[in-house]
């Protein structure tokens, strides 16, 4: 059973609304932030990850509000698929922010507040921050990115705060919605529900203080991006 207050970054769709949820049945008070409203009656809070500045005041209010935070779940993430010298810089760029900067600030900002209780941080970086694609060198890099980063976090604060990298292949989400056809998944492709991935999490979260899950990779069976 979890206890306490969990911040979860792009909580409201896929696998952030998943483990928002999953924290809840568990016993925990997730605290979703995000671009968009939460669609469930959680708290949340309308936050823009590549917005340092509007994380830092977002964590701060809540870990002073609740006294403290049990765990941090950096979740939030985009894409711009295309040739690289086919997406926009700004594009590009955002993506980076999105999901490696927006991954960091959140956590930087959370640190000081997990600290008293020996919490928890779950990154969340993918099949493809260990497997490089054409037509993905914004994704690869800011995913190649959360797992260097991530490693080294787990590296630097012992068994101060627990870490954790959560490494997901394919999930049944709008994650995929918005692009182009052939950036798709084929119609007849294995995905993981992302209630299935957001157990992970759970069990991540729930380890007693001095030990730690560092990495957790999970996929369809038939994932074509990993190993």
């Amino acid at each position: 059973m979890l206890q306490g207050m969990f911040i979860v970054s792009g909580a409201a769709s896929g696998l952030g609304r998943a483990a928002a949820q999953a924290i809840a049945e568990a016993g925990g008070t997730p605290i979703g932030f995000d671009v968009n409203p939460s669609p469930d009656a959680i708290e949340h809070r309308i936050v823009d990850v590549a917005d340092g500045e509007a994380v830092i005041a977002a964590v701060n209010d809540v870990g002073r509000r609740y006294g403290g935070l049990s765990g941090v779940v950096a979740n939030a993430g985009i894409d711009a698929c295309g040739r690289f010298s086919d997406v926009p810089a700004q594009a590009w760029e955002r993506v980076i922010r999105v999901n490696l900067l927006g991954t960091a600030a959140l956590v930087r900002a959370a640190l000081p507040h997990l600290a008293p209780r020996q919490g928890r941080v779950v990154t969340v970086a993918s099949t493809l921050g260990l497997r490089a694609l054409s037509d993905a060198t914004a994704y690869c890099a800011s995913k190649f990115g959360v797992v260097g980063f991530t490693r080294a976090l787990s590296a630097e604060l012992g068994d101060s705060i627990g870490v954790t990298l959560l490494i997901p292949g394919g999930m049944q989400t709008a994650f995929f919605d918005d692009r182009d056809e052939k950036y798709k998944p084929a119609s007849d492709a294995r995905l993981n529900d992302p209630a299935h991935v957001a157990k992970a999490i759970v069990f991540a979260l729930s380890q007693p203080p001095g030990c730690d899950v560092r990495e957790l990779l999970i996929c369809p069976s038939t994932e074509t991006s990993w190993p």
